[in-house]
């Protein structure tokens, strides 16, 4: 539980402050409401971002305890703040024009409006999400270098025959059909969308292997092979295309977006604990496909939000598809280990 210790901290400050806003704008019932909402909603973002946390790990076990404290501490304070409060702000800003602070004064005063202008830009965040996410699970299910493999010999052959060039093709066609989903005003901008998380992932990418060349350097080349900025980068992308599809489903529960924030926090908080403890427990050692089936799951929330531009997907689906994945993988990593001693034993 020492792992969560900070995690049940901040929830519970968390809470105080929702329930805090509640009252000052409800006053006994409005503090129950802003404490029931904050916890569901934190429930919603574990539920969504569980596979995240997972993948998260795989990269952050090789990171030293200096860029893993950084991520749980400079990179919370971007996940909330940058990602569940100013990334949705920014959104409204190009969609109405308005500066970032008259937005925010149009989530106070007007939630209904702010909502209603955020997720007219669904569309657009969606294709970017979507694309991003894809070549994260099309990249893994193309590594060749994988030894193990969930699937048996149709992901071997996959992960022989796929290329990095060939997930990019793919993400394309993905992001080409996402346009022809929406009207012809809108086509350009969700097509440029796509366009920019393929370049935003090949960019990130490019960065972590340009820092990792620097290995060369015998007095920076540990501090890059065990953490560095690129991946500090690639997770901090990683979370904001899981985050948005939160944020969306948040609006569902409720129109504050200061409550929606608090709510998200808590759930991010734990989702970055989850990540640590995956990490110093060796769960994803000791549990070998659970990298697959987070992969997995990340592979159909890719192509839930290419079909969310035009499909109404509820969170729930979204959610327990991720879980799904993640349990069968579970269970096949336990008959893996299970048949393994019996073959040491004989």
């Amino acid at each position: 539980m020492q792992h969560f210790r900070l995690s049940f901290v901040v929830a519970a400050v968390l809470l105080a402050l929702a329930g805090w806003w509640g009252y000052a704008h409800g006053g006994s019932a409005g503090l129950l409401q802003g404490l029931w909402i904050a916890a569901v909603l934190g429930v919603l973002e574990i539920s969504l971002s569980f596979d995240n946390a997972v993948v998260n790990a795989t990269v952050l076990r090789n990171w030293n305890p200096f860029w893993q404290k950084l991520f749980l501490t400079v990179g919370i304070v971007v996940a909330v703040f940058g990602m569940r409060l100013l990334f949705p702000l920014l959104i409204v800003s190009v969609a109405t024009g308005l500066g970032l602070v008259d937005v925010w004064h149009m989530a106070i005063a007007n939630p209904a409006e702010y909502a209603r202008n955020l997720t007219s830009r669904h569309a657009e965040v969606a294709a970017f999400g979507g694309a991003f996410l894809l070549l994260v699970f099309l990249n893994f299910l193309f590594d060749e270098e994988k030894e193990l493999h969930w699937l048996g010999w149709l992901e071997e052959k996959v992960g022989q025959y796929g290329t990095e060039g060939l997930a990019i093709l793919l993400t394309l066609l993905a992001a080409f059909g996402c346009m022809s989903l929406v009207p012809p005003d809108r086509k350009l901008s969700v097509l440029m969308a796509g366009i920019v998380g393929v370049l935003v992932y090949v960019g990130v990418d490019w960065l972590s292997g340009l820092l990792e060349e620097e290995e060369s350097d015998p007095a920076v080349g540990k501090l890059i092979s065990q953490g560095s900025v690129g991946g500090f980068l690639y997770l901090e992308v990683l979370d904001a295309s899981f985050s948005f599809d939160g944020v969306i489903g948040a609006f569902a529960i409720t129109n504050d977006v200061v409550i929606i924030m608090l709510g998200l926090a808590i759930g991010a908080m734990f989702v970055r604990s989850l990540t640590v403890f995956l990490v110093h427990k060796g769960t994803l050692e000791e549990f070998v496909f659970l990298e697959h089936g987070a992969h997995y799951a990340i592979g159909i929330l890719a192509l839930i939000m290419f079909a969310s531009v035009e499909y109404e997907i509820p969170e729930w689906f979204t959610g327990l598809s991720g879980v799904a994945f993640i349990l069968v993988s579970l269970w096949s990593s336990i008959r893996y280990r299970k048949r393994a001693a019996l073959e040491s034993a004989a």
